[in-house]
């Protein structure tokens, strides 16, 4: 059974949640809705079991709460924050952060 690789992003505005989204897509994996807070970013994160953050602005505490509940999610943010994986300084660099991830293995929950 063959699964795509999702990646939710979050930013602090609609707008700044567009341009990561269109800075994120690509053909390789699908982007979830997407959320501008933290609570919005969970309930996605439950919901539809992205398998990648993607977050720009001050989540520091989403970051941790993502990192304690789904410890193997690849995390990218823009910044140095605990428990990220990557930091893309610049909305050019998201896709290959995401990119230059290892994809998800084993079984399909």
């Amino acid at each position: 059974m063959c699964r795509a690789v999702k990646v939710l992003c979050v930013s602090t505005d609609r707008g700044s949640l567009l341009e990561l989204k269109r800075a994120s897509v690509s053909a390789e994996w699908e982007l979830t809705s997407g959320a501008i807070d933290a609570s919005d970013a969970l309930v996605q994160l439950d919901n539809d079991r992205p398998h990648f953050l993607v977050a720009f602005g001050p989540f520091e505490e989403l970051v941790a709460t993502v990192r304690e509940r789904y410890p193997a999610m690849r995390i990218v943010t823009d910044r140095n924050t605990p428990g990220a994986d990557v930091v893309a300084t610049s909305l050019e660099e998201v896709r290959d952060a995401l990119l230059g991830a290892p994809r998800p293995g084993g079984p399909v929950r």
